[in-house]
C-alpha cells in the first residue's frame, strides 16, 4: 500500500496498512535549509527526499504560498486571493485594472482602480520572514479601511475572473507520485464574511464596523461570494483528491454564533460541491476549538486537518476524535510543542508519546501529523520517533 492509498483510505474510514504518519515539514525545512541546520545527512536533499528516506507521507495540504504564477500574482496577497503554480485556479488580471510593485526588502504595495475609487494595499515578505520558513506575507495596509471602501472592494470581488489552471495543478499532483494526495487549494477563509474578518481589515476594526455597519459590510460580503463560488467551482471540476477551502479559525476570534451563522452554512454548501464531484473536502482547523467541533459536524466536513490538541488548547485529542466518531478524519493531532526542546523534556516527550498513542484506541479516521506545522526549531530525533511509533502502531 503506497501513501496516498492510505491517506484516501483513513479519509474514507476504510483499513490501511499502518497508522498515517504525513507530518508538515514545509516550514522546518525552508528555515532550516536558509539557517544552514538542517541535519547533516540531509544538507543536499530535497524535501520529498527527506520525506521519502523517513518513510513518512508527503504533506501537500498547504500550498508553498510564495510560488507564484507571475510576478504581478504577489499583488492579490492584500486582497486575500491567491494565484499560484500549484492552484487549480489562476486569476485573469487583466479582469482589473491594477499597479504593483515590490521593494528589495520584500514589501509590495499595490493599488486597484474601480470606478467608485481606488483601493491600496500593503504586504510583506522579507528575508528575516523566509529564514523563519514563512512562505506568505504579511498584510501591513489592509484594503477595507472604513466603509467608503467597501463599494470598490464590492466592484473588484465582483469583477475579478479566474480561469483553469489545470496544467500546473496536474503537474504539482503528478509531482507527488504515490506520497501524497492532489489537494486542491480554494481559499484561505472559510466563507465571504471569514474573508473579511481574515484578509481584508483587521480584527478590531471589523468587530467595529459589524455593529456600527452592518448593511455595509453584508453588502460587501454578498459581493465576496461570487470569488468563493467562481473558485471552488473551478476546483470541483479538477482532478484534485481532496479540495481546501477555509483556515485559521479560533473561538476566541470565530466566536461559536458567528461561526454558526456565517461559516458554516458556507463550510457545508462547498463540502457538498466537492462530494458531488467525487471529492473530499478539507478546512484547516488548527485554532482553539472548543465550541466549534460540532459546527464542523454540521457543516458535513470529510477531514478537519492540523487539529491541535491540549496542552496547546483546552480540548483532548480523545474528546475530540469521540465527538467527531466516523463522520470526520483527524489530519493533524500532535501539538508542535511536543517536538521543541524548550517546551518538553525528552522525558516529558517519551511519556506524552507514549500516552498520546494509547488514546488513539484503534488508530481509525486519524492521519498524523504536527499541527499547525512542524516548527523550525524542531528536535529531528523526535519527528524520527513519531514515524517509527506510527509505523508499529496495531490497527
Amino acid at each position: 500500500m503506497n501513501w496516498k492509498e492510505r491517506i484516501i483510505n483513513t479519509i474514507k474510514g476504510e483499513k490501511s496498512d499502518c497508522l498515517p504518519f504525513v507530518p508538515r515539514l514545509d516550514i522546518w525545512y525552508k528555515s532550516n535549509r536558509l539557517r544552514g541546520t538542517l541535519p547533516a545527512k540531509y544538507k543536499n536533499s530535497t524535501l520529498f527526499e527527506i520525506a521519502d528516506d523517513l518513510d513518512v507521507g508527503y504533506h501537500s495540504v498547504v500550498p508553498d504560498f510564495s510560488n507564484f504564477l507571475s510576478k504581478n500574482s504577489n499583488a492579490f496577497l492584500g486582497l486575500g486571493i491567491y494565484d499560484l503554480q500549484s492552484s487549480p485556479y489562476k486569476i485573469i488580471h487583466d479582469s482589473i485594472d491594477f499597479k504593483t510593485t515590490t521593494t528589495k526588502e520584500g514589501l509590495t504595495s499595490s493599488v486597484f482602480y474601480t470606478p467608485y475609487g481606488n483601493i491600496t494595499t500593503k504586504t510583506l515578505y522579507s528575508d528575516d520572514m523566509k529564514r523563519g520558513g514563512a512562505t506568505i506575507g504579511h498584510i501591513v495596509e489592509h484594503a477595507l479601511k472604513s466603509k467608503k471602501d467597501v463599494e470598490p472592494l464590492g466592484y473588484i470581488f465582483e469583477t475579478i475572473k479566474f480561469s483553469e489552471n489545470y496544467d500546473n495543478f496536474n503537474e504539482f499532483k503528478d509531482s507527488l507520485k504515490d506520497k501524497g494526495a492532489g489537494v486542491g487549494f480554494c481559499m484561505l477563509s472559510g466563507s465571504p464574511m471569514h474573508h473579511i474578518m481574515k484578509e481584508l481589515i483587521s480584527f478590531e476594526n471589523f468587530v467595529y464596523m459589524l455593529n456600527d455597519n452592518p448593511s455595509e459590510i453584508n453588502y460587501l460580503s454578498h459581493k465576496i461570494q461570487s470569488v468563493f463560488d467562481k473558485v471552488m467551482d473551478i476546483a470541483s471540476k479538477s482532478s484534485a483528491e481532496i479540495l481546501f477551502c477555509g483556515a485559521n479559525y479560533d473561538s476566541m476570534l470565530t466566536w461559536p454564533a458567528f461561526f454558526k451563522e456565517n461559516i458554516t452554512p458556507f463550510l457545508k454548501k462547498y463540502s457538498a460541491a466537492a462530494r458531488d464531484n467525487k471529492k473530499f473536502f478539507l478546512t484547516h482547523a488548527d485554532g482553539e476549538n472548543e465550541g466549534l467541533v460540532q459546527e464542523y459536524i454540521d457543516a458535513k466536513i470529510d477531514i478537519a486537518d492540523s487539529i491541535c490538541p491540549s496542552p496547546m488548547t483546552k480540548l483532548k485529542i480523545e474528546d475530540i476524535r469521540k465527538k467527531f466518531d466516523s463522520k470526520i478524519t483527524i489530519w493533524g493531532g500532535l501539538p508542535s510543542i511536543c517536538v521543541l526542546e524548550n517546551s518538553m523534556s525528552d522525558y516529558e516527550f517519551e511519556k506524552y508519546a507514549d500516552s498520546f498513542f494509547e488514546k488513539l484506541g484503534e488508530g481509525t479516521r486519524i492521519i498524523l501529523s504536527f499541527a499547525d506545522t512542524t516548527p523550525p526549531d524542531a528536535k529531528f530525533e523526535r519527528i524520527e520517533k513519531i514515524a517509527s511509533l506510527a509505523k508499529s502502531f496495531k490497527l
